[in-house]
């Protein structure tokens, strides 16, 4: 008979086993992505609760491939993830000049609906599309881009209990965890943030 301190051992090695081989699943072949040196990116968080995997994981991969990365948010004071990630935001959303950036990335997490509504950062989603460059939202940050009317016509995809607000803006919704049309770049939610990380790196490389 097992007793239960082993049965409490072989549990654990079955969760420490299943959760390697998704963290295995998730990993990017970074090899394979293109050179971004010399590319610049801005990546847009909210004051709180910012979904902090979603910042770190696109991150990470957009600037071990070389890109410069800028985190721009609606004030400069510290900024608190979900999770306890704490960030020093380099510019306001207010500074935020497209013509500087070849990528603009919207984070997520549930204060990124401070930005929904917000007329600076509907303009800053508009001017990226209208100068060709690539324009990213994940989680529940597709809605910002929603209301911009960015996405009308559009494929795209957003965490689902938002999905009535993308179609509501003439978005065609697809439920995907990344969807991307042409330089508008969307995931929905932190479990795919590296592969929206990867999506964005593709897309630097092909502009």
């Amino acid at each position: 008979m097992i007793s239960l301190r082993n049965a409490f051992i072989l549990l654990l090695i079955v969760i420490l086993s299943y959760s390697c081989s998704k963290s295995g699943e998730e990993q990017i072949d970074l090899e394979t992505l293109p050179d971004l040196n010399g590319k610049s990116v801005v990546m847009i968080i909210a004051s709180r609760d910012f979904r902090d995997e979603e910042l770190q994981e696109p991150e990470s991969i957009l600037e071990q491939k070389g890109a410069q990365v800028t985190i721009a948010c609606s004030a400069l004071g510290e900024a608190k993830g979900m999770k306890g990630m704490k960030v020093k935001p380099d510019i306001s959303l207010d500074q935020v000049n497209v013509e500087d950036y070849d990528a603009v990335i919207f984070i997520g997490g549930s204060g990124a609906k401070e930005y929904w509504n917000d007329s600076k950062a509907h303009s800053i989603a508009r001017e990226t599309v209208a100068a060709d460059k690539v324009l990213g939202a994940i989680c529940i940050a597709p809605v910002t881009l929603a209301n911009a009317g960015v996405l009308n016509g559009k494929r795209a995809t957003v965490y689902s209990s938002e999905k009535g607000k993308l179609e509501a803006a003439g978005a065609d919704y697809t439920g995907a965890d990344v969807q991307v049309d042409g330089k508008i770049i969307t995931a929905n939610g932190p479990e795919a943030a590296a592969r929206f990380g990867e999506a964005i790196a593709r897309a630097l490389g092909e502009s």
